[in-house]
């Protein structure tokens, strides 16, 4: 695979879980922290969650998460088991939940030495092609670099509200790239980056990809 990007118009990056909202007022962490009390039971007190299926949200950018709760709220976003958790919280609400989880440190998922198969019938190691596609994504397929939006250390961008990927759970990770790529997902804005780009990966990619970031560090 050539590791090269040679056309910077691809280095887009991977907004992986959705595109940065609209500018609003910031949201008080204190507040946060008693509105988002019910919220733990599956994503942990401070954000850190217990299960694979949940993904964390401790250390997630303010704007990122504040924008997936009203999403989410407002049905852009369906998330079975969030359906009328946030009914009773307005749009401050969110903001003060957001702030409250930004605030707190993310325990990293981790990653594993894992073989995938790609499409060829070839196996390769899984740390690496996860590797190179987070770092320079797949030219012969049109995929960008992912830390051309989330940073080289997978942290995101917190003021454009591109999401942190480092220490995400894989298994979820893997879960969101096939919803962007079937459009299950689709609350990535008017240009389609996630559903464009997603279509592009293979199960492989996606799944080298998910264990990769999980053990990314700053």
């Amino acid at each position: 695979m050539n590791s090269i990007i040679k056309n910077t118009a691809l280095a887009l990056g991977l907004a992986l879980l959705g595109t940065a909202p609209l500018a609003m007022a910031a949201g008080d962490a204190t507040a946060g922290k008693a509105k988002a009390a019910q919220c733990a039971a599956c994503h942990g007190a401070d954000g850190n969650s217990p299960a694979p299926t949940f993904p964390k949200l401790a250390g997630q950018g303010e704007k990122y998460l504040a924008k997936q709760l009203m999403d989410i709220k407002s049905g852009a976003r369906p998330v079975p088991q969030m359906i009328g958790q946030l009914d009773n919280f307005n749009e401050q609400d969110l903001q003060d939940m957001a702030a409250f989880f930004a605030s707190q440190q993310i325990q990293l998922a981790g990653s594993e030495a894992i073989s995938v198969m790609l499409n060829s019938g070839e196996s390769v190691d899984g740390l690496i092609l996860g590797r190179d596609l987070f770092r320079a994504g797949n030219s012969q397929t049109g995929v960008p670099a992912c830390m051309g939006c989330h940073s080289p250390t997978g942290v995101g961008n917190a003021p454009a509200g591109y999401p942190r990927l480092s220490g995400q759970f894989a298994q979820y990770v893997e879960t969101q790239l096939k919803a962007f790529r079937e459009g299950t997902r689709a609350n990535d804005g008017d240009t389609r980056m996630m559903r464009t780009v997603a279509k592009q990966l293979s199960d492989a990619e996606i799944k080298a990809l998910a264990n990769y970031v999980a053990g990314l560090t700053d």
